[in-house]
């Protein structure tokens, strides 16, 4: 236990202060590479779940029951000829991606009903144009869920509702600069609902991803209910890279409210979000955390020059055009058809926790791991040795001495 106070001795007794300076540095250097090796094999770290072969736990509050899979031949709804639709039946709501149990569940959680974990608050920013505020909850047997409300002034409903729909710009505008390559598999013009694949660039330590997302919206007056969800297609191959999301959901309440200067002239987004990318919940909470307002700013310059390009007349994509074929509902129907079986929450929000220092959510044994590598990796000396050995057991905690 006498080494490191014996060691720090030894350097205090250098006759100058360049040399006490050279020997601390010495000392040190050791350490910071035990901690980047630690890092690098956390990021190497893969637990069972996220192996590609073997799909993440649901967790129980993250999403409405899933409607069984629709035959092979009913995947894929296209559009009708205008001179055979009168003839033909109504395409049928479980035989779609996305269904009205979804609309409920989006519901239930936009009017926090849903039964689950008291939201966090992390972040409230603003600038001129816009207010951003973000909540976190911690699931027991799922990723992080993050619910935010983004209040744009000057933005109607309808254009917002076209501008997140819109694939087309999303990229040719680089507001969102993750997304890499989008295709449409599925569509139903009647409903408006689409599957559409998704790839997305993830940093440089990790394969990029790949999304089969199912996307509907629901209409009831000026209030758009935007459902967009990971949908299983075993028609479409797997591959490593990039490399499948299994569980995803990203869904929006789209919504006129009151503006600074009044008038219903502003526009609410509340999105409710989470997915599993396959790495560490505790890393990827870290990164959200910390990339969450430098994402959220890009939104807003690309929402205004969608506006410019509407504004002057250039054509909407097909992308937007979808999003006009949105389903009609009357809400207070469908509030008293789910009946009281909901759960009822009357205050599901909490104050902002203090943040955890991120290395206190790594497993112990990256630091211990990282320490033994460069203790045996590099010729400092016994000293040296000890020491490394004796911090990465100290992170270890109380054990056998």
């Amino acid at each position: 236990m006498s080494v490191l106070p014996d060691l720090l001795a030894e350097i205090f007794r250098e006759p100058t202060l360049a040399g006490v300076a050279r020997e601390l540095a010495v000392l040190a250097a050791p350490l910071w590479l035990a901690a980047l090796v630690g890092l690098l094999i956390g990021w190497a770290w893969r637990p069972r779940w996220a192996a590609p072969h073997q799909p993440p736990p649901q967790a129980p509050a993250l999403l409405p029951p899933q409607q069984p899979a629709p035959a092979a031949d009913k995947l894929t709804v296209l559009p009708r000829p205008k001179e055979v639709a009168a003839s033909m039946a109504p395409v049928e709501d479980t035989e779609l991606a996305v269904s009205t149990a979804d609309l409920k569940h989006l519901r239930r959680v936009v009017e926090e009903k849903d039964g689950g974990p008291a939201w966090i608050h992390m972040m409230d920013r603003s600038l001129p144009t816009f207010r951003y505020q973000a909540w976190r909850r911690d699931m027991e047997n799922g990723p992080p869920q993050y619910r935010s409300s983004t209040i744009f002034e000057d933005a109607s409903p309808d254009v917002v509702r076209d501008f997140f729909w819109d694939d087309e710009f999303r990229m040719k505008n680089t507001w969102d600069d993750m997304l890499l390559q989008y295709d449409t598999l599925e569509e139903c013009t009647e409903t408006g609902t689409m599957v559409v694949r998704w790839v997305r660039k993830f940093p440089f330590f990790c394969s990029d991803r790949e999304y089969i997302i199912g996307r509907r919206i629901w209409a009831s007056g000026k209030t758009y209910y935007c459902v967009t969800k990971s949908v299983p297609r075993p028609s479409v191959p797997r591959s490593s890279k990039p490399r499948r999301v299994d569980l995803y959901y990203s869904s929006w309440c789209i919504r006129p409210v009151e503006s600074r200067n009044g008038g219903m002239t502003a526009c609410e987004v509340l999105l409710f979000h989470h997915e599993d990318m396959g790495i560490p919940w505790s890393i990827a909470k870290l990164g959200v955390q910390q990339g969450m307002w430098g994402c959220v700013k890009r939104i807003e310059p690309g929402l205004r020059a969608y506006q410019i390009a509407r504004a002057a007349g250039e054509p909407m994509s097909k992308y937007a055009a979808m999003a006009h074929a949105n389903t009609k509902f009357v809400a207070d129907e469908l509030t008293a058809s789910e009946g009281n079986s909901e759960a009822s929450s009357s205050s599901n929000n909490t104050v902002a926790e203090k943040p955890k220092h991120w290395t206190g959510n790594l497993p112990k044994v990256i630091m211990i791991g990282g320490a033994v590598a460069l203790a045996c990796s590099f010729d400092q000396g016994l000293l040296t040795k000890a020491l490394i050995f004796g911090t990465a057991r100290r992170f270890a905690g109380p054990g056998r001495r």
